[in-house]
């Protein structure tokens, strides 16, 4: 492995590093203060900050495709992640924020050119929003072959029946579409035949929003989490994705990066934490001496500065052999930092909040922010229980040979 980075990728960090330093950070309080006064539409920072990342070059540097971003592997966008995610908000700044990201990789891997022009060139240009519609109340969803939602050919239409909950992006007024996984065979004997990914726009009669879910008392506005009914959603049959049976084959095309690009975000909260804690320590004063002094909070400064280095290194290594073998080949070590990434800045953040005292539970700071998106990602993309039950079964097959 080589982790020096080329000079291109130093170029890209140090200039994102100087636009979030001028105009992310600066802008988080104002982003909050405008969501306030309507709760489900893009503050007007963002759209402004959105229009000065494309001026300044910095957009979908996500794509490893050249024909739609910065064309950079995994392992050059790394870095660049990992200091999005030092803020709650940057991501969607430089259009490089979940599910739409997740949602233009399917587009552009396994969309056909109606379904790329229709719906992938507004997403890259930032001009939509999306969905990705997979979750169920009524099933455990962690095993995706369970999903009840019902795709049905009627001549030269689809019909969609089904309830999907904790749907990321749904309830944002500029999310248009949605990418939902259903049955169009549910008979299939291969149960991984079953399920299918189709396109469907919001504004279709039978997609009925019930409700935001909220996570830990957050509505995550303005993109919350919808409940949404479909209803004899019916739909063109040009809006499926690839071909009948092909739903996880596509999720697992998406899955791969959309979980490391997870790990990659969380260590950058994990190190603005640190960095946090580390001054709080150093100038508050407590017992008639800096708290810095206190030998617990240096051992909880170190053991976290471990922490996030060891995942850092590992999402590296995992970015690395992406690039190099593919994502079947790198699975286990992607399942290893799916386990371990969202684990650590649960622990690192929740040491910084103990550090700030009843103000790191306030909204004053990123920390109470930055622990419910570490908690919620180790469901997300799949639960830690899955991730190392099949991790498990992979290495007793490995060493047992």
């Amino acid at each position: 492995m080589y982790f020096q980075y080329s000079d291109k990728v130093n170029e890209l960090i140090a200039r994102l590093s100087t636009f979030m330093d001028a105009h992310v950070y600066p802008n988080e309080a104002l982003y909050n203060e405008q969501l306030q006064l309507d709760r489900w539409n893009t503050p007007p920072i963002m759209q402004e900050l959105k229009a000065k990342a494309k001026e300044a070059g910095l957009w979908n540097l996500f794509s490893p495709h050249e024909e739609y971003g910065a064309g950079l592997t995994n392992l050059e966008y790394a870095p660049l992640c990992e200091m999005m995610g030092r803020s709650m908000i940057a991501s969607e700044v430089f259009n490089c924020s979940a599910p739409d990201t997740g949602n233009m990789e399917v587009l552009s891997q396994y969309g056909d050119e109606a379904q790329k022009a229709r719906w992938l060139q507004p997403l890259l240009a930032g001009e939509i929003r999306s969905a990705f519609a997979m979750t169920e109340p009524k099933v455990a969803s962690s095993d995706a072959t369970n999903i009840e939602t019902s795709i049905t050919r009627d001549g030269d239409d689809y019909v969609i029946n089904g309830h999907k909950f904790y749907i990321s992006g749904a309830c944002n007024k500029h999310c248009e579409i949605m990418i939902v996984m259903g049955k169009t065979d549910p008979d299939n004997p291969n149960r991984h035949q079953q399920q299918s990914q189709i396109l469907v726009p919001m504004n279709t009669p039978g997609v009925n929003v019930i409700r935001p879910m909220e996570v830990f008392g957050f509505d995550d506005a303005p993109e919350g989490h919808a409940e949404i009914i479909f209803d004899n959603v019916r739909v063109p049959a040009g809006n499926l994705l690839l071909g009948e049976g092909r739903g996880f084959e596509i999720a697992q095309g998406r899955l791969g990066p959309g979980r490391i690009h997870h790990c990659m975000r969380l260590i950058g909260q994990a190190q603005r934490a640190l960095e946090l804690m580390s001054q709080r320590a150093s100038s508050r004063t407590v017992f008639g001496q800096p708290m810095i002094k206190q030998g617990s909070v240096r051992e909880d400064i170190a053991k976290s500065a471990c922490e996030i280095e060891q995942a850092r290194l590992l999402t590296l290594k995992a970015a690395d052999l992406m690039d190099r073998e593919g994502n079947k080949s790198a699975r286990d070590i992607i399942a290893m930092i799916k386990i371990v990434a969202p684990q650590m800045p649960c622990t690192v953040i929740d040491r910084a909040i103990q550090i700030h005292g009843a103000a790191g539970l306030s909204q004053d700071f990123n920390l109470a922010r930055g622990y419910q998106y570490a908690r919620t990602v180790r469901l997300a993309d799949g639960p830690d229980q899955v991730h190392m039950m099949q991790l498990g079964r992979n290495l007793a097959n490995d060493y047992s040979q």
